[in-house]
């Protein structure tokens, strides 16, 4: 890896965003929830931050995957394809709609290593949110950016399921709900949006699932199924994409503090693991 790319490690950007109402009920009807909590004052829900904090890119500031050009805050990989593949949530304090709040970004490690498809970067991104003080969200994002894909290149498959679960849902992704979650997070990315590019230039068999879409819907159904308490920490890994018009499988699996998640294809296979805590 080039020194280039450490001298990255510790950069930081600050960003201010106000907690408003739209795109909280904009969330709550894309997960078809009701959206009678969803007023000032209230607690935003865990994982909904993600809405917030848009990027701010100018149009000629992207790039032809449609993401903001490297280089400024996020280290100038050389790689094309990049991915959103996993995180950690500590959820120390609610969030309040209506509420300005701050979040700041720090680069805090650049990784490369070597895989079966290609050579892999790794960015792992730290996110402090707070209304003021204390921290309300300490979180850790992690980038991935890969090598172009290869002719005939085999669909990444995920681990086995992690065992029995004790409850399981369905989520049908279309067009329309990637559009609307774009929308909601101001994300260009083209995978999710623009069917030739995702296929032609970027090999994939069809529009992309947003990791974090899937991430929330585990959340989300988590929640639903432990409906008292309040959650501590929440990590979650993507093994493998996701693709529109695929069936996601939502499945937990209910253990002492804690709830085991997982995501998984048609096939089978897993596409994302997940595990959330439960504050005591």
């Amino acid at each position: 890896m080039t020194a280039d790319l450490q001298a990255w490690v510790g950069r930081e950007i600050v960003v201010r965003d106000e907690l408003c109402l739209a795109p909280a009920f904009g969330l709550a009807a894309l997960l078809d929830r009701a959206a009678d909590g969803v007023k000032r004052g209230s607690a935003l829900p865990c994982g909904w931050h993600w809405i917030y904090f848009a990027p701010r890119a100018a149009h000629s500031d992207l790039d032809v995957d449609g993401h903001t050009r490297r280089g400024g805050f996020l280290p100038p990989v050389s790689l094309p394809r990049r991915m959103w593949v996993g995180g950690a949530i500590h959820f120390r304090q609610p969030l309040v709609l209506g509420d300005t709040v701050e979040r700041r970004s720090t680069i805090a490690s650049v990784q490369e290593k070597a895989g079966r498809s290609g050579r892999l970067v790794f960015v792992a991104v730290r996110h402090l949110i707070s209304a003021g003080t204390p921290i309300a969200i300490d979180e850790v994002q992690e980038l991935v950016f890969r090598d172009p894909a290869r002719p005939g290149e085999a669909r990444p498959g995920g681990s086995p399921p992690p065992g029995d679960c004790h409850w399981r849902e369905s989520f049908r992704t279309d067009a329309v709900a990637l559009f609307r979650f774009s929308a909601l997070t101001f994300n260009s990315h083209r995978i999710h949006y623009d069917h030739p590019y995702a296929t032609q230039v970027e090999g994939y068999p069809g529009l992309v699932v947003h990791a974090p879409l899937t991430a929330l819907l585990l959340l989300d159904a988590a929640c639903r199924h432990q409906p008292i308490g309040r959650v501590a920490t929440y990590t979650y890994r993507a093994e493998g994409p996701l693709f529109c018009e695929e069936a996601i499988g939502l499945h937990g699996r209910i253990e002492r503090g804690s709830m085991v998640l997982w995501a998984t294809a048609p096939d089978g296979r897993t596409a994302m693991k997940a595990k959330v805590e439960w504050a005591t």
